[in-house]
């Protein structure tokens, strides 16, 4: 995987950062750099594993990524002694480079502006910070798209539109005239075009609809199994699928509304490969697709003899093929209309797409910005959340804000300083009470036992905490950089007391 991966610290202990590191590199993923402008104390000694007594003194970031680097040797790594405030506020540009960013521990202007550098240049940020026993991570990016999302299985068999190679060798099978051993062998699919062939020329055209219809359309399967052979194990499997035969084939709404975006139907040559694709594909749906997808060409497992199935991974995979050769040929007309050259886009590439069509995913995050406005704050989610259940995750997310404005107004996290520790608890309840009201919400709903936690914890970074983010992020990362498997959209939170990872979109 061909990455660069920056990461950044903020001067604090960085068990958090380590574990999402050690996780990502062994992933392997292109190339890292840690950004850090700490040296290494001895506190950081028991904080993790990749610093040694030796190290006290030494770069921090130097230290580890060059440990890191050890845990995989094809990837490359680098590092940055710098205060990553400092780059954010004098060298923005420094961020352009990357194709993924992982803030930990950033807080207040110095994160609102990374995040809008981020945003802008439309590179993927994470955001991840600790909190004694809280953990919580947000993913911002303008735009992510997934191609391979991993569903359960990819199923497309046509039983209701069979094309012809497939209507002909559904055709070739007589059953009535088989001898029970081939009977018995009859891949499923078979029985299903048979089934739903008869069952169409009976009822002028119509698949069956109503509950009535489908236990008949059933039950002439079952008038057809043999009782001289046990088991009819193919027949069992055509009556699992039968609701396979009456659904009709039809493109999901989700992906219908991918392919009319105007980002498809708009193209020009800063378009991104999947918009191309996505046209190519839209245009093939209205013309040689009659309104299907292309064809995935994957045949699940059935009982049936070797040569029947065989034939049958042909015949789809043929059609897939044909298929994917008609989108190919639009990519390459619409490339040469935009100016570009045919090959950008590797053929590779597009037969995956046509593989998912039916599968595809568009996220579009909300930016820390519109997170931040009173204005567009998902305050009813917030709201909605507690009024359901006081305690509800959602909780920690509001004192995470409130301990960020005490943070900015005082250089320190509450109850850092043991002298203050009493006066902290009550700033940061008023800090809370003016979030709540702000937004709309009764402060009541924020129990003072989230207070003193919150200020109990002095912004410390527990390692067990630390691990199990490094865990969610790192494979949150993984999807964001491979686009593959759906990234959670767009806020995780852990609370470490009840053990409990909750999402929202914030």
């Amino acid at each position: 995987m061909s990455t660069d991966q920056l990461w950044s610290s903020y001067g604090i202990p960085m068990a958090k950062l380590l574990w999402k590191a050690q996780n990502v590199e062994l992933e392997g993923i292109g190339s890292l750099m840690v950004v850090d402008g700490c040296l290494v104390e001895e506190s950081d000694l028991g904080q993790n594993f990749f610093v040694t007594p030796a190290s006290v003194g030494q770069s921090r970031a130097k230290v580890v990524s060059e440990l890191l680097l050890e845990l995989n040797a094809e990837v490359e790594g680098s590092h940055v002694q710098r205060d990553p405030a400092e780059i954010i506020e004098n060298s923005p540009e420094f961020f352009q480079h990357f194709s993924l960013v992982i803030a930990t521990q950033i807080t207040g202007p110095s994160l609102y502006k990374l995040a809008d550098i981020c945003w802008a240049a439309n590179i993927p940020l994470v955001i991840v910070r600790a909190h004694g026993l809280m953990g919580y991570s947000r993913i911002i990016v303008r735009e992510h798209t997934v191609v391979e999302s991993h569903p359960e299985q990819i199923v497309d068999l046509r039983f209701d539109s069979p094309f012809a190679a497939l209507r002909e060798f559904a055709e070739s099978f007589n059953l009535d005239e088989l001898d029970s051993m081939a009977h018995s062998h009859v891949p499923y699919i078979v029985i299903l075009l048979k089934a739903v062939d008869s069952w169409k020329r009976k009822h002028d055209g119509k698949l069956p609809s109503s509950t009535a219809d489908r236990e008949q359309f059933k039950q002439s399967i079952r008038d057809q199994q043999r009782s001289d052979m046990p088991g009819n194990q193919n027949f069992n499997e055509a009556l699992a699928s039968a609701y396979r035969a009456w659904t009709p084939t039809t493109i999901p709404s989700s992906i219908r509304s991918i392919l009319n975006n105007t980002c498809a139907q708009n193209i020009t040559s800063e378009t991104p490969d999947f918009w191309i694709i996505a046209r190519a594909v839209c245009d093939f749906v209205q013309n040689e697709g009659q309104g299907f997808l292309p064809l995935p060409g994957t045949v699940p497992d059935m009982h049936a003899d070797t040569e029947s199935y065989i034939r049958l991974q042909t015949i789809y995979r043929a059609k897939a093929r044909e298929d994917a050769a008609a989108v190919s040929e639009r990519v390459a007309n619409l490339l040469a209309s935009i100016g570009s050259s045919p090959s950008r886009i590797p053929v590779q590439e597009i037969e995956m797409f046509c593989k998912n069509a039916g599968y595809l995913h568009v996220i579009r995050y909300r930016s820390l910005t519109e997170e931040y406005a009173t204005e567009t704050a998902r305050s009813k989610t917030i709201g909605n959340s507690l009024a359901g259940d006081p305690q509800d995750n959602i909780a920690w997310y509001v004192m995470l804000r409130a301990v960020e404005v005490c943070k900015t107004q005082f250089q320190r996290y509450p109850g850092e300083s043991e002298s203050h520790y009493v006066s902290d608890q009550q700033t940061v309840r008023k800090c809370v009470d003016a979030f709540m009201q702000e937004h709309g919400l009764d402060p009541a709903l924020i129990a003072d036992d989230y207070v003193q936690e919150c200020v109990r914890a002095a912004g410390s970074e527990i390692h067990v905490i630390a691990a199990i983010l490094g865990g969610i992020v790192s494979q949150e990362v993984i999807k964001l950089l491979t686009h593959q498997y759906v990234p959670l959209n767009n806020t995780v939170i852990f609370d470490g007391i009840k053990s409990a990872a909750s999402v929202y979109e914030l």
